[in-house]
């Protein structure tokens, strides 16, 4: 269950916050709210000159306008507001496109340049909702509700202005009403509102379980869940519907009172008013104009409080929205910075570095580690799952802080550098290779964007992949499908090593790059890896004797700590626990 959104001055201070997008289209915002108001004023000419026109019809005119007259005169006003109307719906689209437009790429930036740990605790489609549904629901208030609202509340304060000059006393009458349907419209208004936001957290819900199926596709296959999973999204779906339709339901409850009081209203104030022309105390032709001038005031206040829901509701979507665009980043985009500003020798040191991850922090993952990695050297890092490997190659790249103890490279401490700098000197070769769904070219070309076209053949060259890329119709314009599913595992290895030779790194990651790949696959990939290891500092984690043998030194690690460290030959003569995490995986071959 959602949390209710309160009418307050800090709900309301977050709502305006956003309209900073519109500030650089603000002169099309007052154009467009001046033909709103012009079109509106102008619109309640008609029902007073309706009821001149049957006046003059009658012989009653008070005005020196023929019947005849009238329809230039209607002809004229409609014009008008045509136009107006016209240019008043290409100024707000021009407000709300651009500012929209403005609002997601504000909000993507806000997401992009976020830290590991704000995606560990927000899943993709919670935060893919916001940039979709929530901006949508804005842009609809920003396009059309906000100005209907405008234009009814125009509409009412001209409306009662003039039925009160026309009938004081019908008019009294009719604006009885008019307290009564205000307050239930803020008492419904704040209770639709709540509701509104639920529909929003349930809609967000289901798109959570839409991307994490389809993303996780290959595994769904693989475990027969298809109907798990569409069980999943009918449930969240079912949810989604109950509240939707509450929220229908109050709404129409909202809509029964309005038009019960309305109409009740309107049919009484037509019988006071008909004894009035029968007493001589009025002309038909005003009564005429009266009743419509109350119909339309009715109207307006029956749209003002459905207007105040919509827009009341739009406030929850743009909490949700404030909350990323105040949050920090870690990297700003707009600074302007020379790549591989830093040039790096590849020197590494960790110095008593203790760790635990802000989602566990009563556990410790890493207990005071220590080593130096010289530049150029290869370094491996052994050990069972859960040893700390991987989470030393985060901290190396600032994807978290150390808890406690530094990191250096180059004899200075990680802390001093900026986090885009650091992490354009450092290449990695992961184990899942995660491809674009665009062309082989695009994928290569992304470890470094501004590289040439012949940049990006050499890279391929270099990691044995034209060979295979010249073999497809298309070459480097073939497209690897979603996630790079159209090549095979060592195809998007060759890639994405042919991804870190582009980027021409100081520091070199190799997490479990072979570990997936079948021998013959291994054998061309590992080619590839030593040819992209020459000259620059590489980190290896790998469980194959193949990958690791030859590094210059090994670090073995065991439950966050350094047990061993050494060469292959140094620690397998030891007959410690590197030579039985050796033995045990040459056993599971055999």
């Amino acid at each position: 269950m959602s949390t209710k959104v309160k009418i307050s001055k800090s709900s309301l201070k977050n709502a305006v916050k956003i309209f900073r997008f519109i500030k650089p289209y603000k002169w099309s915002f007052i154009m467009g709210m001046l033909c709103l108001v012009i079109s509106s004023s102008m619109f309640m000419i008609f029902p007073g000159a309706a009821g001149e026109m049957a006046n003059a019809a009658i012989g009653k005119a008070k005005w020196n306008i023929k019947v005849s007259d009238f329809g230039l005169i209607f002809l004229a006003i409609l014009i008008v507001q045509g136009l107006l109307s016209y240019l008043r719906t290409i100024y707000f689209a021009k407000v709300s496109e651009f500012g929209i437009a403005d609002l997601r790429k504000a909000l993507f930036e806000k997401i992009i340049t976020q830290n590991i740990y704000f995606f560990e605790k927000n899943r993709v489609g919670d935060l893919t909702s916001r940039i979709t549904a929530d901006v949508e629901q804005l842009q609809s208030a920003f396009s059309i509700s906000l100005a209907e609202f405008i234009r009814q509340l125009v509409v009412l304060f001209f409306g009662i202005i003039i039925i009160a000059w026309m009938a004081p006393k019908l008019s009294l009458i009719m604006l009885l009403t008019f307290p009564i349907i205000v307050v239930a419209s803020i008492l419904f208004g704040r209770y639709i509102r709540s509701l509104s936001k639920e529909r929003q957290d349930s809609l967000a819900q289901s798109n959570v379980i839409v991307e994490e199926s389809f993303q996780s596709f290959h595994t769904v296959k693989a475990f027969t869940n298809e109907k798990f999973e569409y069980n999943r999204f009918s449930d969240s779906i079912l949810k989604m519907l109950n509240t939707s339709m509450h929220y229908a339901k109050m709404r129409g409850l909202f809509f029964i009172f309005i038009i019960t009081v309305l109409f009740g209203g309107l049919f009484f104030i037509l019988w006071r008013g008909a004894l009035l022309v029968e007493k001589g105390e009025m002309e038909a032709g005003d009564l005429f104009s009266f009743i419509i001038y109350t119909g339309i005031i009715g109207g307006a206040i029956a749209g003002i409080g459905n207007l105040y829901t919509v827009l009341a509701g739009a406030v929850g979507a743009t909490e949700r929205i404030q909350e990323i665009l105040e949050s920090g980043q870690e990297v700003q985009i707009s600074s302007d910075r020379a790549r591989n500003s830093l040039n790096l020798k590849g020197e590494i040191e960790f110095d008593k570095v203790a760790f635990s991850y802000p989602s566990r922090p009563d556990i410790e993952v890493l207990h005071n580690i220590s080593f130096k990695v010289k530049p150029g050297m290869r370094v491996a890092l052994v050990g069972s799952s859960g040893a700390g490997k991987s989470t030393i190659i985060q901290l190396l790249m600032k994807f978290y802080n150390p808890s406690s103890g530094r990191i250096l490279v180059d004899g200075l401490d990680i802390e001093n550098y900026n986090h885009v700098e650091l992490r354009e000197n450092i290449a990695i070769v992961p184990q899942e290779i995660i491809l674009f769904g665009g062309s082989i070219y695009e994928n290569i070309l992304y470890g470094k964007p501004e590289a040439s076209y012949e940049d990006v053949v050499e890279a391929a060259k270099q990691s044995y992949s034209l060979e295979f890329i010249n073999s497809f119709p298309e070459k480097f314009e073939t497209i690897v499908g979603e996630r790079g599913i159209k090549l095979s595992g060592g195809q998007r290895q060759r890639i994405a090593i042919a991804r870190a030779i582009l980027r021409n790194p100081r520091i070199l990651i190799l997490d479990e790059a072979t570990s997936s790949l079948d021998s013959e696959s291994e054998q061309t990939v590992q080619i590839a890896l030593d040819e992209l290891m020459q000259n620059r500092t590489s980190i290896i984690i790998a469980h194959r004797l193949s990958t690791i043998k030859s590094a210059d030194i090994i670090f073995v690690l065991k439950e966050g700590n350094i047990v061993e460290y050494g060469t292959h030959e140094e620690l397998f003569e030891k007959q410690g626990f590197y030579a039985q995490l050796i033995e045990f995986q040459l056993n599971a071959q055999d």
